[in-house]
């Protein structure tokens, strides 16, 4: 008997797939815009210095490695709860707010499927179109069942009316998931009065926000990043907010993040973070410790917190330099205008509005590696590279 007779092959993800084609180019010019990761003038992904003196001191410091509790980190979850809305937030003080560390942003969003199907059965959760593949795959993972607004249309523009009239007719109850800023995979972002009238329409429709907050810091700033959350978590008496740390501490392996639970008083609360940490359990026990240890040693840490926000700072307005450079260089070839968006948009993505025929050509010629959608990581660009990308594009359009 085989066991693993009927066992078939799935296809492997499309953006694991581009790591692995690039990584057997030859050309020397090849350039990889499809993962996304920040990477620096060398083309690494930097370890910030903030974070490395972090390590030391834990290496120095730390006592044991035993378990963290269900929740993970108390100290992480209460810092970051800090950043994401506010120190001295009117939430914490009255009880109402807690987090459960997961295994980075992913795992939050997870976390949040499973009790959406677990707690919540028969709601749907309605996702922007487009959005990050990975929010399609993991609702269905558990069974619930998802809906799309729509997000840009066909002129590759953010259309805040139809979002807003789709959202309108979503079921009284349903789960809307949100992107706090830095929109993946498009990289437009609403605006504060967009935000408002977006919120409106959550307290008409009695619907659950689940807000993807993967990005503070690569927007506009760590406090102007975290508006819309906060305006929300005030104004509504219930909101999910799944945090990570992979972007802005440059954490990405260490798969370091948190659910955050807005409810309605301390009672409720305590429900809800009492089934956290039983799904939790099921899924992966308790979280990993080094990177929520890490974190919390920096914001804990008033020096080490000022180094890390500059640090931040710095990628965010390198990334914000890049996206202006590139729409500089096509200048001669006539095509500013047609990519001024690149410009407009914020965070690490960008949706081009290259079609997949001219994203196929991209690579083919020019080595150059891009989601077929035409999201490019702009933060996998550096200045040197700008005028030949430029160059590549006009050749393809």
């Amino acid at each position: 008997m085989s066991h693993f007779a009927r066992v078939g092959r799935v296809p492997g993800d499309p953006i694991l797939g581009l790591m692995d084609a690039f990584r057997l180019d030859t050309n020397p010019a090849k350039l990889d815009l499809g993962v996304g990761v920040y990477k620096d003038a060398r083309g690494l992904t930097p370890i910030p210095q903030a974070v490395k003196l972090a390590e030391q001191r834990l290496v120095d410091l730390e006592t044991t490695k035993t378990y963290v509790g269900g929740h993970g980190d108390a100290a992480f979850g209460r810092l970051l709860i800090d950043l994401v809305l506010g120190t001295g937030n009117r939430l914490e003080a009255a009880g109402r707010v807690g987090a459960t560390q997961t295994p980075g942003g992913t795992g939050a969003l997870r976390l949040a499927a499973e009790f959406i199907a677990r707690n919540l059965p028969g709601r749907r959760v309605w996702l922007s179109d487009p959005t990050w593949p990975i929010h399609e795959t993991l609702f269905a993972a558990v069974g619930v069942e998802v809906g799309h607004y729509p997000y840009v249309d066909a002129g590759n523009r953010l259309d805040i009316e139809a979002m807003l009239a789709a959202l309108d007719q979503v079921p009284l109850g349903d789960v809307v998931l949100l992107h706090a800023c830095c929109h993946n995979p498009t990289g437009f972002d609403l605006s504060q009065a967009d935000w408002q009238r977006v919120l409106d329409v959550v307290k008409r429709r009695e619907l659950l926000p689940l807000i993807d907050f993967a990005y503070q810091g690569f927007g506009d700033g760590l406090e102007p990043d975290a508006w819309a959350v906060r305006l929300f978590a005030e104004a509504l008496p219930e909101v999910l907010v799944t945090s990570s740390c992979s972007k802005n501490f440059g954490l990405y392996r260490e798969r370091t993040g948190a659910l955050i639970v807005c409810a309605e008083d301390s009672e409720k609360l305590t429900d809800v973070r009492s089934q956290l940490a039983f799904h939790a359990r099921n899924l992966w026990s308790t979280p990993p410790a080094h990177g929520a240890a890490v974190v919390a040693t920096i914001l804990g840490d008033a020096s080490l917190k000022a180094q890390w926000v500059k640090e931040l700072e710095g990628m965010r307005k390198r990334v914000a330099d890049l996206r202006l450079g590139l729409v500089e260089a096509l200048q001669p070839y006539g095509l500013a205008e047609r990519f001024a968006h690149i410009g407009e948009q914020r965070g690490m993505f960008s949706y081009t509005g290259l079609s997949p025929e001219q994203v196929a050509r991209l690579r083919a010629e020019f080595s150059v590696y891009m989601v077929s959608t035409g999201r490019a990581n702009v933060a996998g660009l550096d200045f040197s590279r700008i005028q030949d990308l430029a160059k590549a594009i006009a050749a393809v359009c």
